[in-house]
């Protein structure tokens, strides 16, 4: 970009209460057939319009047309059943009820790829597209077919693979892979999860992301959270090899977390960006706040690959709480700007 230090989001928004339940993941949709699809793509305007407002640089559609960042994907997949459910452990943390893997996983038309020509439509702006990573994915599922995680990844590496294309096609210019497994799993990460991000980014021209992050700020998340002790070093399980990968920019959580910060140097010559939002908090930063998270990953990633963002999305925080965010995380921005200009 020809900014420095371009902003951006790590994902969702908060929906407004005429589309969905609010400050909730997986709440169920307020209106049905002709008028949903209506009340999604006001939703999507709205959420471009609240990023503009803010000055956020890089712009999403906020998942605004997605109940949730994994299932909104699987459950336009063939050989996935929603009636025939298990409850599962989410990455080792809390049980949910998840659809089952019954038969072998395809795609048989795109998911996301009319919402992004629409995004696009809306904006001259650069446009980053979250996808679910293959990790996350069998995640978040019960599998009764492959009966092997890795095999189930690569199914599904290969489906990501063409909504990614066709994503690119309709003017997305960054994609984004959600990968907070990555911070779980460390061995199946090394074994098989990045050369299973990398089969999702082939023959891709435009930029690449994978998100990896400590979680929505929901209870679950906080109370993992508080086992980790003084350091998270999760990150240094995965950096060494994602630095060797094809994937161009990493999404990492930094704002009010206990990474230290120079696990970023294992990254070296990747893009990085950086969580400078803490979404577990309804306390918004202040953007001099913002600023010294940015003073202090600029010490280990070169300014022109730095990129501002959230520690993850904000679909369960209020929409005031998200703007105030947002406008913190922008002129937080600005401040380092300037001083790197100066």
């Amino acid at each position: 970009m020809d900014i420095l230090l371009p902003t951006s989001t790590a994902g969702s928004l908060p929906k407004p209460s005429w589309l969905a339940e609010p400050e909730k993941i997986w709440s169920p949709w307020a209106l049905e057939g002709e008028q949903l699809i209506e009340a999604k793509q006001d939703a999507l305007r709205l959420s471009l319009q609240e990023q503009r407002h803010a000055g956020i640089d890089i712009v999403s559609d906020g998942e605004q047309t997605r109940q949730h960042f994994v299932t909104t994907f699987i459950e336009h997949l063939d050989g996935v059943d929603f009636e025939q459910r298990k409850t599962v452990k989410i990455r080792n943390r809390y049980d949910a009820s998840v659809p089952s893997v019954v038969g072998a996983v395809s795609r048989q038309r795109p998911v996301f790829v009319e919402d992004a020509k629409f995004l696009r439509q809306q904006t001259d702006q650069p446009i980053k597209w979250a996808l679910p990573g293959p990790m996350t994915m069998i995640d978040t599922l019960y599998d009764g077919h492959y009966k092997s995680r890795e095999k189930l990844a690569w199914e599904f590496a290969k489906i990501l693979n063409q909504e990614a294309k066709e994503l690119e096609a309709a003017g997305v210019d960054i994609i984004q892979f959600d990968e907070p497994a990555f911070n779980v799993f460390f061995d199946d990460v090394n074994d098989w999860g990045i050369a299973t991000l990398e089969r999702a980014i082939e023959g891709l021209k435009c930029e690449t992301a994978v998100h990896i992050c400590y979680g929505y700020g929901i209870e679950a998340n906080n109370n993992w959270k508080k086992t980790l002790g003084s350091e998270w070093r999760q990150y240094e399980k995965a950096f060494p090899k994602l630095q060797q990968s094809k994937i161009d920019i990493v999404s990492l959580e930094c704002q009010n977390s206990r990474v230290p910060m120079d696990l970023i140097e294992l990254i070296r010559g990747k893009k990085v960006m950086i969580g400078a939002i803490d979404v577990a908090t309804n306390n918004i930063e202040t953007p001099e706040a913002v600023a010294d998270t940015l003073r202090k990953a600029l010490q280990f990633v070169d300014a022109d690959k730095l990129y501002p963002a959230t520690n993850c999305g904000m679909a369960p925080l209020s929409r005031q709480v998200a703007r105030g965010k947002l406008a913190a995380l922008s002129a937080g921005a600005k401040i380092v700007r300037q001083e790197l200009a100066g």
